[in-house]
């Protein structure tokens, strides 16, 4: 695999800052994972796992954007099917909530496999399109196939026991299960960007054709990008249907793909925290603006153009430059 000297050759600065930023990575890690402890103490469980999954949905958009330079249109597809096969698995087949999360993931795994195979291909403007029209197919097919329900969607889904011992009723016991799902993904996502395999994704994105005079094959680490981002994307979604017991239209709908992206670019692209500030943001807003009615979107529009304008590189973005600039 490509070392950091292949990585800078092809066009890219070498992805680690040194002890110091590893440190400080590590450091966040910790932080962020106290505050998840003792949050459900504070805040409503149910908002905040809302928060968690919607995090882990952006993240996954993030990592196939902000670190393989490919934005997709589409990603509401393997969040919604993934929700759908994890919902009928735990309410039709009776898997304990594991195994039905994992049934969803893999579903989502094996659809971004597919569909990457097919828009990997294709570049720029065209690679999102494609994504968007496959997406659209899985929208029309969840809503004529019979396991989803239709309009009506899987509802009641039980959320069951983990492992079979312990029993999802509470919310706060359910909540640390959620907590561990999204940690493990963050930390696979944090792995992966900085893993050779990362890098190399970097330095296609930068500058594709020395890293083809290289003897990289853009093609497939594209891919397997794609497949990575899609099964996070699904083991999000799977997660949300065990937590709201519900599968819907949706988590499918065009819509839905464009949350990841609003939740990116507010909380800063190709940052490994920024996403999750950002939906923190959006969620928050959805929660506490509902009583606004139609107006929620507007508001929601103007804080959007505010803080892109504030924030150009994104919260994160903006706070990790200033930071760099003291250091």
């Amino acid at each position: 695999m490509a070392n950091v000297s292949t990585t800078v050759a092809a066009g890219v600065a070498p992805a680690s800052g040194g002890d110091r930023t590893r440190t400080l990575h590590r450091a966040i890690f910790i932080g962020l994972a106290l505050m998840l402890a003792v949050a459900p103490f504070l805040v409503y469980p149910v908002f905040l796992m809302k928060v968690l999954c919607f995090a882990l949905f952006a993240c996954a958009f993030n990592l196939l954007l902000g670190f393989g330079g490919l934005m997709s249109f589409g990603h509401a597809a393997y969040f919604g099917m993934a929700s759908y096969v994890s919902a009928h698995a735990a309410k039709v087949w009776g898997l304990t909530p594991e195994l039905a999360i994992l049934a969803g993931t893999a579903v989502a795994m094996v659809l971004g496999a597919v569909f990457g195979a097919l828009a990997v291909r294709r570049k720029g403007i065209y690679f999102a399109m494609v994504t968007l029209a496959l997406a659209q197919m899985v929208y029309f097919l969840s809503v004529q196939a019979p396991f989803t329900g239709g309009e009506d969607g899987i509802q009641a889904v039980p959320r069951g026991r983990l492992l079979g011992l312990i029993s999802f009723a509470d919310d706060r016991v359910l909540y640390y299960f959620v907590m561990a799902v999204f940690m493990g993904g963050l930390l696979l996502i944090y792995r992966v960007i900085h893993s050779p395999f990362g890098q190399v994704c970097k330095a296609i994105r930068e500058n594709e054709p020395r890293a083809i005079s290289l003897g990289y094959r853009p093609l497939h680490y594209k891919l397997a990008m794609f497949v990575l981002s899609a099964g996070l994307a699904g083991l999000a979604g799977a997660t949300k249907a065990i937590v709201f017991q519900l599968a819907s239209l949706t988590d499918v709908h065009w819509s839905m793909s464009g949350e990841p992206v609003l939740m990116t670019l507010i909380g800063g692209i190709g940052t490994v925290f920024g996403p999750i500030a950002g939906a923190l943001v959006v969620v928050s807003m959805q929660n506490y603006l509902a009583h606004l009615g139609a107006w929620v979107t507007v508001v929601q529009g103007g804080i959007f153009i505010l803080a892109v304008l504030i924030f150009r590189e994104g919260i994160v973005g903006f706070i990790a430059g200033r930071l760099k600039q003291q250091l």
